[in-house]
């Protein structure tokens, strides 16, 4: 059995301290939403959850899917609204980067959460949004 709220918390707590975010929310908010004065800004969506049995009778492994959201303005025409998003993307890479000594990113709670990571496609959309760049970003945090 997992404890989410600490995990969910402290997933949030790495990658908001990540970056300097004008705002930073668990509570999703639509980029059309948010002035360019809101940017950048993060939030995070719990997507899923996936239970799995290794075995008959051992514990059940939980896998938290979760996707952050970053949006970035570029209020200059003459920038391309990704070289915005890009050090923002590249800051929550290194905020769940694993640790050297265990290869493992554990949040801070390592008696509930083994790793976490990015995990698959990250989704980036600008230019056709003219001036605003957005990023989904998919994590997965392996539970014991």
């Amino acid at each position: 059995m997992i404890t989410r709220e600490p995990i969910y918390a402290a997933l949030f707590g790495h990658v908001a301290g990540a970056a300097h975010f004008v705002t930073a929310a668990r509570r999703f908010r639509h980029w059309s939403d948010m002035t360019p004065a809101e940017q950048p800004s993060l939030f995070m969506r719990q997507k899923s959850e996936v239970a799995s049995a290794p075995a008959p009778g051992a514990p059940t492994v939980w896998t938290l899917l979760v996707e952050f959201y970053v949006y970035a303005h570029a209020s200059d025409p003459y920038v391309a609204p990704a070289t915005v998003l890009n050090p923002l993307i590249d800051a929550v890479e290194a905020a769940l980067a694993a640790s050297p000594v265990t290869g493992m990113q554990d949040l801070g709670v390592p008696a509930m959460v083994q790793h976490a990571r990015i995990a698959g496609k990250i989704e980036t959309t600008e230019g056709v949004l003219r001036d605003q760049a957005v990023a989904v970003i998919p994590i997965e945090i392996l539970c014991l």
